[in-house]
């Protein structure tokens, strides 16, 4: 995690506000097109050598990947058998990308309809009618690419440590959030919230990922959480420097600041012991059965 980039939110707003629908343009043609798994584990993007990817979709006997690729700034959709689609990443309208990439994928040869109402968003636009957001700094997503590339890692150090139910390390378009989760093993009681969230937290658990701030929260930080939160939780002991308690649904939880831990002597050290302590919390309040989950 050396040389963690900053990435200051202002810096860069308009361009993540723009990469954000982008991001959920391509996220709405894996949910289409996958089966429905717990939790919503067939909607996340994942990590790749150079940005982010859908992994394989299968269509029939047929198969295809859509990457954003961070370094030579295009999309890119990949049949198995046939020529790669490319949609350049440059300053365009969220109407524009989102033309270009179902047309795509019907070059490709690939049927897909999905809703276009962004989500997770305030005052959203339908894409095909967002003319407004069309700022792509290629500097900035860099910086962001190297974020996630670097998270990515420390997060899957930290979810080696688990040997009960874990979720992948992956990216919720959502909420434009890199996590993973852990699961006490037992279910929670029912979530008073939307169809989604309904599922997401059907059963216990500890989450702790990194995200870039959006007009709620104006800065980058790694964020931990429990759902539901046992007693306690918010006034738990964890002596990582520079973590803080939010008390403001649905931001609620522990947070450490992403210019704290790119400052950091130990940047990866510094992350590792806030996820370790605040999961701590969580589970020992929680009383879940350690002995049984961990490594």
């Amino acid at each position: 995690m050396k040389d963690l980039p900053a990435l200051p939110y202002h810096e860069w707003r308009d361009t993540r506000d723009t990469l954000h629908r982008w991001l959920q343009v391509v996220g709405k043609i894996r949910l289409a097109l996958t089966p429905r798994i717990n939790h919503w584990w067939n909607v996340p993007l994942y990590v790749s050598a150079h940005g982010l990817t859908t992994s394989t979709i299968s269509i029939g006997d047929r198969r295809f990947e859509i990457e954003f690729d961070f370094v030579d700034h295009v999309l890119r959709v990949q049949p198995c058998d046939g020529k790669a689609q490319l949609v350049e990443l440059a300053p365009r309208t969220v109407a524009d990308f989102y033309a270009a990439t179902m047309a795509a994928l019907r070059a490709a040869d690939i049927e897909c309809r999905i809703w276009t109402m962004p989500t997770e968003i305030a005052d959203a636009t339908r894409f095909e009618r967002d003319v407004e957001h069309r700022s792509y700094d290629r500097a900035s997503v860099s910086r962001f690419r190297e974020c996630v590339s670097r998270v990515h890692g420390v997060l899957t150090t930290f979810r080696a440590g688990f040997i009960g139910k874990c979720s992948p390390v992956h990216f919720f378009w959502g909420s434009m959030d890199l996590a993973v989760t852990r699961f006490s093993g037992r279910r929670a009681p029912p979530f008073e919230g939307n169809s989604i969230d309904r599922e997401a937290y059907s059963h216990e658990v500890a989450s702790v990922g990194w995200w870039p701030g959006d007009q709620r929260f104006e800065r980058a930080a790694f964020y931990s959480y429990a759902a539901p939160e046992p007693p306690g939780f918010g006034k738990a002991s964890i002596t990582t420097p520079h973590v803080y308690y939010l008390d403001q649904p649905p931001l609620k939880g522990f947070y450490l600041d992403h210019d704290d831990v790119r400052r950091a002597a130990a940047p990866e050290t510094l992350l590792l012991d806030f996820c370790q302590q605040t999961y701590a919390a969580a589970a020992e309040l929680g009383r879940w059965p350690r002995g049984e989950l961990e490594r």
